[in-house]
């Protein structure tokens, strides 16, 4: 997914300013695509300039309303139907799990008891947010909640999976301690 596609999206079915959008950022998207204000600026200037968007308003101090043209749409339904998602396969914390014989082994265990933490708390999150968007008629509520879901399942999977990795490690036969620095 990229920015420029995330944006096209929110204006599918509404005009909005870019705070609009920044604020739509935060409670939705962010969560799988996070952006920062000067990210989503940048991006609606390109989109204009691109002619995927239009601005349909202007108001005081400089604030614009943005608005998808049919370009802009028909590349958004591009994006959904012909190109392929990116998979990303890499995890930086699963990759320091390969290394862990270079850590001690409490070390090792209290890493994957601060990962099933750090999961439990983001599945908590992540579950207050589905349970204020609950019974929202709003399609962008709608389908962030089959998103929240894949979060909440995923979280989950992750808690479950360190608490069952730290204790594999503590049932580990005790290996030969780490070289020293």
């Amino acid at each position: 997914m990229s920015l420029r596609h995330a944006v096209l999206g929110l204006l599918a079915d509404r005009t909005a300013s870019g705070y609009d959008l920044m604020r739509l950022f935060q409670t939705s998207l962010a969560n799988v695509w996070p952006a920062t204000q000067s990210q989503l600026y940048t991006e609606l200037n390109r989109l204009s300039d691109a002619g995927l968007v239009t601005v349909t308003a202007e108001g005081p101090r400089g604030r614009k309303e943005y608005g998808i043209t049919g370009d802009g749409r028909a590349e958004l339904r591009h994006w959904l139907l012909e190109v392929e998602p990116e998979r990303n396969r890499r995890s930086d914390a699963l990759l320091r799990v390969f290394f862990l014989d270079q850590v001690s082994p409490g070390q090792g265990r209290a890493y994957l008891e601060r990962e099933r933490r750090l999961a439990g708390e983001r599945h908590r999150a992540l579950r207050e947010l589905a349970d204020a968007l609950a019974g929202e008629p709003d399609p962008l509520a709608v389908n962030g909640l089959l998103a929240l879901e894949w979060g909440l399942r995923f979280t989950r999977m992750q808690e479950e999976w360190a608490e069952w990795a730290a204790e594999r490690l503590a049932a580990a036969p005790a290996a030969a301690p780490p070289p020293a620095d």
